[in-house]
């Protein structure tokens, strides 16, 4: 089992003992995706795995939340909210702006690139050097930014 896993399994129980109910749905909600993809893939989840199962949960819950900010549906946005706060305190901290276009920018470099042709390649390095600590569209933008620059 990952450490990342046991983690959240530890977070799991120690709400349910809070008796946090909104919590506990949250982390049963991450758990039970988790042991989907177990179950359909017939594989052990390593921390890269569920880095990336979060990640795109966390992408989910703010579009939904975008969504619901849009028809007006605030009850329902802070539901969103709330379950975005529990899945991030698992994610290591997001880098910001300047930091990111620093990271992108050493990773144009030591891909190689030499224009737009080569965004895959970038795309590539920042997924798996970038895992959990770069939002991926920020980071593509800032990547054709500098790619289109060469």
């Amino acid at each position: 089992m990952s450490a990342l896993k046991e983690t959240l399994s530890q977070a799991t129980k120690a709400a349910m003992k809070a008796r946090d109910k909104e919590r506990v749905a949250t982390l049963r909600m991450v758990n039970a995706e988790l042991k989907r993809i177990e179950i359909d893939e017939r594989r052990d989840l390593s921390d890269d795995d569920v880095f990336a199962v979060l990640n795109k949960m966390l992408k989910q819950r703010k579009d939904a939340m975008a969504q619901f900010r849009d028809a007006n549906r605030e009850d329902l946005a802070a539901v969103e909210a709330y379950e975005i706060g529990v899945i991030e305190a698992f994610l290591p901290a997001q880098m910001d702006g300047d930091e990111l276009a620093d990271f992108v920018a050493a990773l144009v470099t030591k891909s190689g690139a030499q224009g737009m042709q080569d965004m895959g390649k970038v795309m590539g390095l920042l997924k798996s050097e970038g895992q959990g600590r770069v939002d991926m569209g920020t980071a593509s933008a800032l990547v054709k930014t500098q790619l289109a620059n060469l």
